[in-house]
């Protein structure tokens, strides 16, 4: 496994984003939609990976093949996935994002609650987290329970560990 003095874990959200399949159209002109991985910290993780460095990602999906998905493209990419959960019973989060002529994106999303909310702190993989050089997360998983308690409890260990801490604060304003 990798030394403690590379690896990066990344925790947050991963969900599925669909795209118009036009450019420049807002979410109502689309007539057509094509899916892609989507969440800033599962983003990081990947490009981490991609960019020669080591990576893990921590979050939990539905059982479903919209939660699959995306786990499958972090193992592809390279990402340490053991602490992905899957949740049998709520779905995978999924947004609809574009961005329009003006320049301006519009986003759409459906997870009320999606299973990435429900990441409960006795499903996290301390573990994992101990070994890290980096915890890099973002503000998604901070706004509901149980999942702001969980991240709470991995930021609150990675502090302890002397592990650094980064911070992305991805607004999404809808949410």
């Amino acid at each position: 496994m990798a030394a403690k003095s590379s690896l990066i874990v990344a925790f947050g959200e991963m969900l599925i984003d669909f795209i118009p399949d036009v450019s420049s159209v807002s979410l109502a002109e689309s007539t057509g939609f094509l899916k892609a991985p989507g969440g800033a910290p599962a983003n990081v993780a990947c490009a981490i990976t991609r960019l020669g460095g080591n990576s893990a990602f921590i979050d939990k999906v539905g059982d479903d093949e919209f939660g699959h998905m995306p786990a499958d493209i972090l193992k592809k990419n390279g990402v340490n996935s053991e602490g992905v959960c899957f949740d049998a019973h709520a779905r995978t989060a999924l947004a609809f994002v574009t961005l329009k002529k003006n320049g301006e994106r519009e986003f759409m999303f459906y997870r009320n609650p999606s299973a990435d909310m429900l990441l409960a702190e006795s499903e996290l993989n301390m573990n994992l987290i101990k070994r890290a050089k980096i915890l890099h997360y973002g503000s998604i998983s901070l706004i509901s329970e149980p999942c702001r308690s969980a991240h709470m409890a991995a930021m609150k260990a990675a502090k302890d560990a002397g592990i650094l801490l980064s911070y992305d604060p991805n607004v999404r304003l809808p949410l």
